[in-house]
Parts: C-alpha cells; sequence; structure tokens
C-alpha cells in the first residue's frame, strides 16, 4: 500500500505539472506535436506482434482516435484523461484531417497505482463516430455503442469483439494500475486545439467531411493510417 501510495502522488505530481507546463505553450504547438506523437503510435501499434489485429480492423474502420498517452492514477478514487485526435474515413476511402479531443473519466473503488498508455479507439460504424461528433458523451451504453479492448492487460467489456462499435487497442508504456476497470469516459473536443491548427470556428465535422480545413502536418499521420 505504501508503495501505491508513493505511486500515485507522483503521477498525480506528474501530471500538475504538465498541466502547468501545457498552459505556457501555444494551442498550435501543444497541436502539431499531438499529431506527431499519435503518428508514432500508429506506427508502433502497426509493428506490435501482440497487436497484430489492428492493421486488420482498421481496414474496414470508419474512424479513429488516437491517443498517445492516456494517464492513469488512482487510489481509492481514480481518475484517467489524455489529449488525441479523431479521424473519418471519407467516402472514398481517403482519411480526414484530424480533429482534437480530450479523453477524460473518474472510477470509484478498490484500486491504486499509475499508468501511461497509449490507446487507439477504431470505430467500426458510423454510429460510433456520430457518438463522438455530436454527443461528447460516454462511449458505451449512453451513447448506443458497444465496446470492446484489445491489448495487454485490457479490461473487455464485452464477451465478444464481434459486433461492437468500437474497439479499443492499449499498450502500456509505463507503471501498473491495480482495481476498477475504466468507466464513464467521454470524448470532449479541444476547440482550442481545433482552431490553432485550422481556423477560429472551425467544428469536427467541417474538419471530418466539408473539405474546407486541411493542414499538411497531419499528411504523415493519414498516410500511415491509410497503409493497411
Amino acid at each position: 500500500m505504501k508503495k501505491f501510495i508513493i505511486l500515485s502522488v507522483f503521477l498525480i505530481t506528474t501530471v500538475t505539472l504538465g498541466g502547468c507546463a501545457e498552459l505556457r505553450r501555444e494551442p498550435d504547438s501543444i497541436a502539431v506535436d499531438l499529431v506527431n506523437q499519435s503518428l508514432d503510435t500508429v506506427q508502433r501499434f502497426k509493428g506490435m506482434p501482440d497487436l497484430k489485429l489492428f492493421a486488420q480492423y482498421m481496414t474496414g474502420a470508419k474512424g479513429v482516435v488516437v491517443l498517445p498517452t492516456v494517464i492513469k492514477a488512482g487510489l481509492i478514487v481514480g481518475g484517467e484523461g489524455g489529449k488525441g485526435v479523431l479521424l473519418a474515413r471519407r467516402d472514398d476511402g481517403s482519411w480526414s484531417p484530424p480533429a482534437f479531443y480530450h479523453l477524460a473519466a473518474a472510477s470509484f473503488g478498490l484500486q491504486a497505482g499509475l499508468q501511461d498508455t497509449e490507446i487507439i479507439l477504431v470505430l467500426r460504424s458510423d454510429k460510433a463516430v456520430d457518438a463522438v461528433i455530436k454527443h461528447q458523451g460516454k462511449l458505451g451504453a449512453d451513447a448506443g455503442v458497444t465496446v470492446g479492448l484489445i491489448g495487454m492487460g485490457a479490461e473487455i467489456s464485452t464477451t465478444t469483439n464481434i459486433g461492437v462499435d468500437v474497439l479499443a487497442f492499449s499498450n502500456s508504456k509505463i507503471g501498473l494500475f491495480g482495481g476498477a476497470a475504466l468507466e464513464g469516459a467521454v470524448l470532449a473536443r479541444r476547440n482550442d486545439l481545433n482552431d490553432a491548427y485550422y481556423s477560429a470556428g472551425t467544428t469536427p465535422r467541417e474538419i471530418l467531411y466539408g473539405r474546407r480545413f486541411d493542414n499538411p502536418q497531419s499528411n504523415a499521420l493519414r498516410a500511415a493510417l491509410g497503409a493497411n
């Protein structure tokens, strides 16, 4: 228990300092770094034997959410959060530019520890993409979509991955976490990053489907997703 307390305090301190550092950075710099980190995550997942199903499921995906760093910490009360990008597959098969989002979740129960995990959500239906764009709400029953998880140490929220709307592939980069599974996760728009990366007033739907907004700095990420 003492070790868990030390780990939790360390991560809380790290997250707090990280948040302060972000406040000192310009949104456009944060957005560019996030796209580059997302590219690294996609390339890493495609090359990991334990996640060999990732490329297979990407072939028919309607959308994808890439979260390069998701920090999970808790001691009885737990929290999880991280920035990411949402891309949608267009009618011609190409991938859209990225829209920026933030994942946040809280849980309560017998849990302790810390973890830094990279996660990719493969959105397998139009309903799943719409759940993110329209509702900014929970992925799961509240949004009318089913979710399954794949990865070392991942919690399986469905009895089978056949027919689920969202598949979450995860890779733990550092740390350990014991206890309750993630519940109540929400994906909220990062309007500040969307505005900085494109122009003021852009919406995720316009970015994903409108073809009015683009940023060539995301071309490598889009190409990596399309090379399946």
